[in-house]
């Protein structure tokens, strides 16, 4: 599973950069603060506040950022194993800056509201490790396609989203194959779906997220890290056969960095990867 490789990669980075966790810690604020600068919309020109959306489950609380003014493209984001937290605020934000409308789900929301971790780094403590076990098995794959069913209807639903447009969705370590299973689950809205350092996307189950590529309308950006590559070499030929026989024009890459690259609170953050990355969510977002 995608999650569980970062550890050796998170203690050489801290190692590597000469960094106890408390000082990684405030580095990472730094950084999260210089992330909010992007090019686009200017940060005032945005709203935002924290929403509540049905679904058959319950009601999920989720960040909702968009432009102040007009209509945009949504995008719905998954985050990684450690939920909905400030680090995916500010990088929803940043997205939101480039014309969009997005919503962070908390994926978590059966069992408790967000943030059910404040950092990725707690969940690498004994005690958050065991807070996430019991509400990350009830992710169960039908229990997603419930949710993106119910997170794109909810985005339908809102004055600011383009329904001209199509839909983009974009899942991050355990997101990953969310993204996916949310572009087959709703083929007539999703446009695009990128998988950042995802997990779990070639599996022997008849329903494996590379097995609904093609029942999607989506194109698709499939950024894998180095160390998973390194792990499971021949995900990245099963990705390619998939996406190729879809047809769509999709992009199934290793990155010259390790599994949580493109997620701002984690020791393994890579700026010159993930901004590489970002582009290319931008340039496949621009298909909708």
């Amino acid at each position: 599973m995608c999650d569980e490789h970062t550890d050796d990669a998170e203690q050489r980075a801290l190692v590597g950069k000469g960094l106890s966790r408390r000082q990684f810690a405030a580095a990472s604020a730094a950084m999260m603060a210089a992330s909010c600068t992007t090019p686009g919309i200017a940060a005032g020109a945005l709203r935002e506040q924290m929403v509540t959306v049905p679904t058959p489950d319950g009601v999920a609380d989720a960040f909702w950022v968009y432009p102040a003014t007009g209509t945009a493209p949504a995008v719905l984001l998954w985050p990684d194993v450690a939920g909905l937290r400030d680090a995916f605020k500010i990088m929803a934000r940043r997205l939101a800056a480039e014309g969009f409308a997005v919503l962070a789900v908390n994926p978590y929301y059966r069992n408790a509201r967000a943030p059910v971790l404040e950092s990725f780094s707690d969940w690498r403590t004994p005690e958050g490790q065991a807070k996430i076990a019991p509400m990350r098995e009830a992710l169960t794959d039908a229990r997603i396609v419930n949710d993106s069913q119910a997170f794109v209807a909810w985005l339908d639903a809102q004055p600011a989203v383009d329904k001209l447009r199509r839909v983009g969705t974009q899942g991050y370590c355990m997101g990953g194959p969310f993204a996916v299973r949310t572009a087959a689950a709703n083929p007539a809205r999703v446009g695009a779906a990128a998988s950042l350092h995802g997990g779990g996307l070639v599996t022997d189950a008849p329903n494996s997220p590379h097995r609904l590529i093609a029942a999607s309308e989506a194109a698709f950006l499939i950024a894998i890290a180095r160390n998973d590559d390194a792990r499971e070499p021949s995900v990245k030929e099963v990705l390619k056969t998939s996406v190729e026989q879809a047809g769509r024009g999709s992009e199934v890459e290793v990155y010259p960095a390790d599994h949580g690259w493109t997620v701002i609170d984690l020791p393994v953050y890579d700026e010159a990867a993930a901004e590489r990355a970002y582009a290319r969510i931008l340039a496949l977002y621009a298909r909708l």
